[in-house]
């Protein structure tokens, strides 16, 4: 069978009408129908099907006059029964996305609002005719975009009351990628503004609405109550941990082994499982819906990072770079293949990332850049243990570290340069690259709070694993002889240089020369090349580093 690969395609009914290859989702209909709970909330990383999720439900439940039964013949859902047609094309419905509202200020973004409200209200025009005089007015200002801010919020209640009214049937509220805007305003300067607006947006259409059958919202993060989510009780989140919900986005196991026997590429089954699969949902494993089908319409041999090829990579390198919040002790052993257990928090708060850096591992956990491979619960604390996923995530990675590190430098020449003065152990030219790298990068190492300045010497082991990673093992604060050695470049075959690092912070009443001496000596009486000998490097280079504010000091022993 020929696959028809509907890359970019997120509308259901024309992959459906298309002909296009898809994987069956439908039985999420079912589920949503059975669920207790009015207001869904199903965040997932980007890519991983919601909008066509939300798409399929807008075509089954929207009331229509025309009919669209056979957009679902042959699929799960056609298979359950009277009791679930019952519920198709029934209700009257309205569905946003959010996906493009992303604007530089307050005042675009709500500008923006204003335009996609319109055009809500002008799929609902025919309301008009049995509104009230004042009622009228104020949709009528809408349709115009030209409402104001407080009738923009109140715009889900006030027409999912109009809809019920007029036919008689509660509405279903579809939103997508709710927290696309947040996550803009975050990076723009402008969050709680926007989080004021959406938090009286979302309260009005879905908080104790009783012209609401069910809301279902998608989005990347389950963003706070205590910031968007205010009061709203009835709200039921099913984030990646959870069970429930969990085959609905993304490929499992049997749907990818089925893509690939129909591609006739069964074979390159272990190469996908390494590259794209890893995530855990509701303990369930889970593929990278877009990679696995980009891989597949290519028709490449090799893998490839195609979701790291997409749009969404602003916030996290904001956070791991610009931040520094990725460079850290933990960062250093997720990029070496290691995994480490951190307490996180499924209430996320953008504005407190920066105040509370611990806060940057729950944000990767579900924005898809770091899979949980158990939870439990202590003292009312999540803790899991986490991991990056696959060989796509951590290619991503090493990308956001590689660039950052050529950019610090001043190009790919000079971070080569610094790389191979450091295997050579040039103690002059190596304190030159890295004083250009601290003072470019001054803005956001805080170097004066810092003895030695923690986040550089983080930055810099990140930087010599990407740099370094198919040719040496960068190992960091490992034991090696009588101690623990800062860092240690170790050739993974016998013959190449290995290079020896102590970092020292210059103490008070310090000159950089004894610091810089200690640190040698330390070397030499902690015997820090057992290690290297061991692996059969050759020669062994030893390097000594001091740090004194926004200076770095280097001497060869």
């Amino acid at each position: 069978m020929v696959l028809r690969i509907p890359m970019g395609v997120s509308s259901f009914r024309r992959l459906r009408e298309d002909g296009l290859t898809y994987v069956d989702k439908s039985l999420l209909i079912q589920q949503i129908i059975d669920d207790s709970s009015v207001v869904l909330l199903l965040p997932r990383p980007r890519r991983f099907g919601k909008t066509l999720n939300l798409s399929m439900l807008r075509c089954f439940f929207e009331r229509s006059a025309e009919p669209l039964w056979p957009l679902f013949a042959g699929l799960a859902i056609e298979k359950t029964g009277e009791s679930y047609r019952a519920h198709f094309q029934r209700y009257p419905t309205l569905a946003l996305t959010f996906k493009d509202i992303k604007k530089d200020s307050w005042e675009g973004c709500l500008s923006a609002m204003s335009v996609l409200l319109a055009d809500l209200y002008g799929e609902h025009r025919y309301l008009l005719e049995g509104l009230p005089e004042d009622e009228a007015a104020s949709f009528k200002a809408i349709l115009r975009g030209q409402a104001n801010q407080a009738q923009c919020e109140v715009v889900l209640k006030t027409l999912s009351r109009h809809l019920h009214r007029h036919h008689g049937e509660r509405v279903v509220i579809l939103l997508d990628e709710y927290d696309t805007p947040l996550h803009n305003a975050y990076l723009k300067g402008y969050y709680e503004e926007a989080v004021s607006f959406f938090r009286n947006l979302l309260s009005g259409g879905l908080k104790d609405n009783d012209h609401l059958y069910k809301g279902v919202l998608t989005g990347i993060l389950r963003v706070a109550k205590d910031s968007i989510f205010t009061g709203l009780n009835n709200l039921d989140v099913q984030t990646l941990l959870s069970p429930r919900y969990a085959s609905y986005f993304g490929f499992t196991e049997p749907e990818v082994e089925d893509l690939l026997r129909q591609a006739g590429h069964l074979d390159r089954q272990p190469l996908v499982q390494r590259w794209y699969n890893g995530y855990l949902f509701g303990g369930q494993v889970i593929y990278n819906p877009w990679s696995v089908l980009e891989y597949l319409k290519r028709d490449e041999v090799q893998p490839a990072p195609y979701w790291g090829d997409t749009s969404g990579n602003e916030l996290v390198r904001e956070l791991l770079i610009t931040q520094g919040l990725g460079l850290s002790p933990e960062m250093e052993a997720l990029m070496r293949g290691e995994s480490i257990e951190r307490p996180i928090n499924e209430h996320v708060v953008l504005r407190d990332l920066g105040e509370n850096p611990e806060s940057i591992w729950s944000f990767l956990l579900f924005t898809g850049y770091l899979k949980a491979l158990s939870h439990r619960r202590e003292d009312r604390v999540l803790y899991a243990t986490l991991a990056i996923p696959n060989e796509e995530v951590l290619s991503i990675y090493e990308t956001l570290f590689r660039d950052w590190m050529r950019r610090a430098l001043g190009g790919d020449r000079r971070r080569e340069e610094l790389l191979q003065a450091l295997l050579r152990g040039d103690a002059v030219a190596c304190q030159r690259y890295m004083q250009h790298w601290l003072e470019s990068s001054a803005s956001f190492w805080d170097t004066a709070a810092l003895k030695p300045p923690e986040r550089f010497y983080h930055g810099f082991v990140l930087g010599l694993l990407v740099g370094l990673g198919s040719r040496y093992e960068v190992l960091s604060n490992r034991e090696s002889g009588y101690g623990r050695c800062d860092v240690l470049v170790v050739p993974r075959q016998p013959g190449p240089p290995g290079v020896v690092l102590e970092l020292k912070g210059v103490d008070e009443g310090e000159t950089p020369e004894q610091a810089l001496l200690a640190a040698l000596s330390q070397i030499e009486a902690r015997d820090y090349e057992q290690v290297l000998r061991d692996r059969g490097a050759a020669p062994i280079h030893k390097l000594a580093f001091a740090f004194e504010q926004k200076r770095i000091f280097a001497k060869q022993g």
